[in-house]
């Protein structure tokens, strides 16, 4: 059986989907009464150390929410500039909505070889407060929908992601926009 995370995902399968948005506030409204995911955790900036964006320094600001529906995390992105970033190329190339399946993985620098290989680019890759360093792909099979986003799975984010995945677990409805564990 393939390692778990403590909210079901397994390790080197799919446990994020995410999507860029105009409104913050109206995409979360919408998730949680049309598709059932909730409560939304939300950090109003993230500006990540040594970002790097398609091999130059990147400075992009964003907003983040995350919640559950079922055992999937959904992230939704709001880009706070005009910085370039994978999530400016994205509303420029096809508007807002799906950016990303994030993949968990014991070791992103150990998976980036194989994904390489494959026929994948790393396009964007920055460091995250609970370890290690996340890292966009394009390409690859050429009906991907979007990017690949390789996800440390440190025990800080499987901590961290599960408490949130807890907090979904018979949610009420109450409280649903909090502040980011």
């Amino acid at each position: 059986m393939a390692n778990l995370l403590g909210f079901g995902q397994p390790f080197g399968g799919v446990m994020q989907t995410a999507f860029v948005v105009e409104d913050m506030r109206a995409s979360i409204a919408h998730f949680q009464r049309d598709c059932a995911a909730g409560p939304f955790f939300l950090l109003d900036h993230f500006l990540g150390p040594d970002q790097i964006y398609r091999g130059e320094a990147s400075t992009a600001d964003v907003t983040i929410a995350m919640g559950f529906v079922g055992h999937m995390q959904i992230e939704l992105i709001q880009p706070l500039d005009g910085n370039p970033s994978v999530y400016r190329e994205t509303i420029e190339q096809r508007g807002y909505g799906f950016h990303h399946f994030g993949i968990a993985c014991a070791d992103v620098d150990a998976a980036l070889p194989d994904y390489l290989a494959r026929g994948y680019a790393l396009v964007f890759k920055a460091a995250v407060p609970t370890g290690g360093s996340v890292a966009y792909l394009e390409g690859g099979d050429a009906a991907a929908p979007g990017f690949l986003e390789l996800i440390p799975a440190t025990p800080g984010m499987d901590a961290h992601f599960t408490a949130m995945w807890r907090a979904s677990q018979g949610w009420d409805g109450a409280d649903p926009v909090r502040p980011f564990i």
